[in-house]
C-alpha cells in the first residue's frame, strides 16, 4: 500500500474484444467471453497498467471483464476482487441482438438512448443513471480512506456513465464523452484544494494508438 499522502488514482479499463463486439450486438447482462483477439489485448494492456503499480484490482463479475483482468493480476500478483455493480447496462431486449436489428425494432427509443437519453435500455433495462448510480457507489466506497492506485475492470458504457456522473456533466451531455476502445482505460484522479477535493480526467482511452470502439455504447 502506498502512504497516506499519495494521490488517489482510479483506472477504468476496458474489457478486450468479443465476439459480440465485432459482430455489433449488445452484449449487456450477457456473459460472452473474450475472443483470441481479447485475449491478447489484456495481456498487451496488462504490461504498461503493471508499470502504475496498482494496490487493487477489482473487477465486473461477467467473464469478459475477468479475463480480462487475469493477466494484470498474474504480472502484479494481486488478487481480483469481484463486484457485479461494475457491470454493463442491462440491455433488456436488445441483448444479444444487432444494432441494426434493435434500430428496426424501436428506432426512436434505441436513437434517443444512443444520443445519450436516460430512457432504460432495451425498454425493461437499466437507465443511464442507474448503471452510474451502482458502479459510481463502488468507487466512492473502495476509494475512502484509500491512497493508491486501484483498477477496475469494466465495461465502455459503465465508464462513460461513471465519467459523466463523476465530472458532474448532466445526463444529456455524457454522449459527449468519447467511448472507449477494447482493452483501453480512462484513469481519474482525486486532487485536494482550499476548497476541497475534485476528481479529475487524467486521461481518456489510453493504451493504443486510436482503434475502432466496438460495443453497446458506440455510436452506430
Amino acid at each position: 500500500m502506498t502512504s497516506p499522502d499519495s494521490p488517489i488514482r482510479v483506472v477504468l479499463w476496458r474489457h478486450g474484444q468479443t465476439d459480440w463486439n465485432v459482430e455489433n450486438r449488445f452484449q449487456g447482462h450477457s456473459d460472452i467471453p473474450l475472443n483470441k483477439v481479447g485475449h491478447y489485448q489484456a495481456s498487451e494492456a496488462a504490461k504498461v497498467l503493471a508499470a502504475l503499480r496498482p494496490d487493487r484490482i477489482i473487477s465486473s463479475d461477467l467473464i469478459r471483464a475477468q479475463e480480462t483482468a487475469a493477466p494484470l493480476a498474474g504480472l502484479t500478483d494481486i488478487k481480483v476482487e469481484i463486484n457485479p455493480n461494475l457491470r454493463e447496462t442491462d440491455g433488456g431486449l436488445w441483448e444479444g441482438k444487432l444494432a441494426s436489428e434493435n434500430r428496426a425494432s424501436h428506432g426512436e427509443l434505441f436513437a434517443n438512448w444512443y444520443e445519450g437519453g436516460d430512457e432504460p435500455a432495451g425498454v425493461t433495462g437499466e437507465r443511464r443513471s442507474e448503471v452510474a448510480k451502482r458502479a459510481v457507489s463502488v468507487i466512492e466506497k473502495e476509494t475512502t480512506n484509500f491512497s493508491g492506485t486501484i483498477v477496475f475492470v469494466t465495461h465502455g458504457g459503465t465508464v462513460r456513465s461513471v465519467l459523466g456522473s463523476i465530472l458532474k456533466l448532466p445526463i444529456s451531455q455524457w454522449g459527449v464523452i468519447g467511448g472507449l476502445s477494447n482493452a483501453c482505460w480512462s484513469i481519474l484522479e482525486l486532487t485536494k484544494h482550499h476548497t476541497g477535493s475534485r476528481w479529475y480526467l487524467a486521461e481518456h482511452n489510453a493504451g493504443s494508438l486510436p482503434e475502432p470502439v466496438f460495443g453497446d455504447d458506440a455510436v452506430n
